[in-house]
Parts: C-alpha cells; structure tokens; sequence
C-alpha cells in the first residue's frame, strides 16, 4: 500500500482547542477565504492520490494483519503506553490517568483510548440526535507519519461537522458533506467506529464559564474500526480529537 502523508508535523500550526469552534468558523470564513482555497486545491489533489493507491496482491491479509498489530505494539512500546482493562477502567470511574500514559483496550473492537479531557455539559441522552463538531490529526501508525487533520489555523472555517444520534447506549454518526476534511478527502459520510468510541464516556458540551473545556481524547484504531482506506488497505491510524456540541 503507498500512501501521501506529511512527513513534519511540527510544521503545522494548530488551532489548539479552540474554545468556541463557531467563533473559529465564523472568523475563518471572514479572514481565511484565500488561503482555505488553496488549502482544499491541496486536500481535493490529495484525494485524487489516495484513488490511486493499491495494495500488493502478493501480500496475504494474514500477513498484513501482523504488520498491523506490530505497528500497534511498536507504538505502544514506543511511547511507554500502559494498557488498563476494561475492568481496571470502569474500577477508575471511567477514567485514564494520562499522567501514567494510560490507555484502556476494549476487546471486542481492539480500539485503544485515552480520555484526555472528559469535557464540560452533558453526555448525549438516549434517543438524542446532535451535531458534534470535532478537531481532529490522523497519523498512519505503518507508515508512522502524519496522515491529515484539520487542526491547523488555515482551516479555521473547516470544522469537521457530523451528526450523531443516540440509541439505547449505541451511536450511529455521519459527516456532514461540505463540512468535514474526511469526507472531502476519504469521499464517504460514514464515520470511522472508533470515532464513536469515547462518546459513551465524553461529554458533549459548549464551554459557558471560566476553566470549561471541551473533551478530548486519543484513540488507536485498527483498521475494522477505521475509515475506508483504512479498512483497505489493513492499516492501524492513531487519532487526537475534540469534540464539541454545535448550534
């Protein structure tokens, strides 16, 4: 599999956590109008890329799962992670000390998460439909580079917007088409599974008052639980995102 990614991520500047992400549209589209053009000129020749890509057919999918779940194991190694159960996590209120690097593993899907903030109003209620607004950067953990994000001051007005929906403790989610850096680039509305993950245990709110914080988190998605190419092409992809309640 080739892939496009950026090869420096300290290159970029960042939105970091924008406390109102309207705020942050409102003055993108007031200010940003030329440079987003030649920033979705980019994001659009991206996409053209990624059609093109192709995985090695004499490459078995036993195989390339290996090299998943050693990209996975590399990382966490790396970055001296340590893993908590899922019974160690709920013991802890569902909760990850990120003091200790700690992530919790959810079996049946194999994601990893790190609740980082765990955000300010409430958690979506059961039978809730909301916007959620989200910032998020994408790393290819095979390739171990920076894939995309929109945290960057230049997409400002280019706040990934999807609608989520409740149901009985189970999330359904799609972007919304002209909103969103990952369907201009992965071409689908659908949400990767993993993104859905935390909204069990996040809060989905607006900050009102001083010292209020949006949640975020850090998720390792395999490629089951990833987006279209990720799913492809066998990938595993490392994630940072905020999410927030829109208007």
């Amino acid at each position: 599999m080739q892939y496009i990614h950026y090869h420096n991520a300290q290159q970029l500047q960042t939105s970091h956590d924008c406390p109102d992400m309207n705020e942050a549209v409102e003055y993108g589209n007031k200010n940003n109008q030329t440079y987003m053009g030649k920033i979705k000129f980019i994001l659009i020749a991206f996409a053209a890329i990624f059609a093109l890509m192709s995985c090695d057919d004499t490459e078995s999918y036993a195989d390339q799962k290996k090299k998943e779940r050693a990209a996975i194991n590399s990382y966490i190694t790396k970055n001296k992670i340590k893993v908590i159960t899922e019974d160690e996590f709920f013991e802890q209120d569902s909760t990850t000390d990120v003091s200790n690097n700690e992530f919790v593993l959810f079996d049946n899907t194999g994601v990893y998460m790190q609740i980082i903030r765990e955000g300010c109003g409430e958690k979506l209620k059961d039978g809730e439909t909301a916007t959620v607004l989200c910032r998020f950067t994408e790393w290819n953990l095979l390739t171990d580079s920076l894939q995309l994000t929109n945290d960057i001051l230049g997409l400002a007005s280019q706040v990934d917007k999807m609608s989520v929906t409740n149901t009985s403790g189970t999330f359904r989610a799609s972007f919304i088409a002209g909103s969103s850096v990952m369907y201009s680039i992965y071409g689908s509305t659908s949400v990767p599974a993993g993104w859905l993950t935390p909204l069990t245990y996040i809060k989905i709110g607006r900050p009102a008052n001083p010292g209020e914080e949006i949640a975020k988190v850090k998720l390792i998605v395999p490629h089951t639980q990833g987006h279209q190419y990720a799913t492809s092409g066998v990938y595993p992809c490392l994630y940072e995102i905020t999410y927030q309640r829109g208007i």
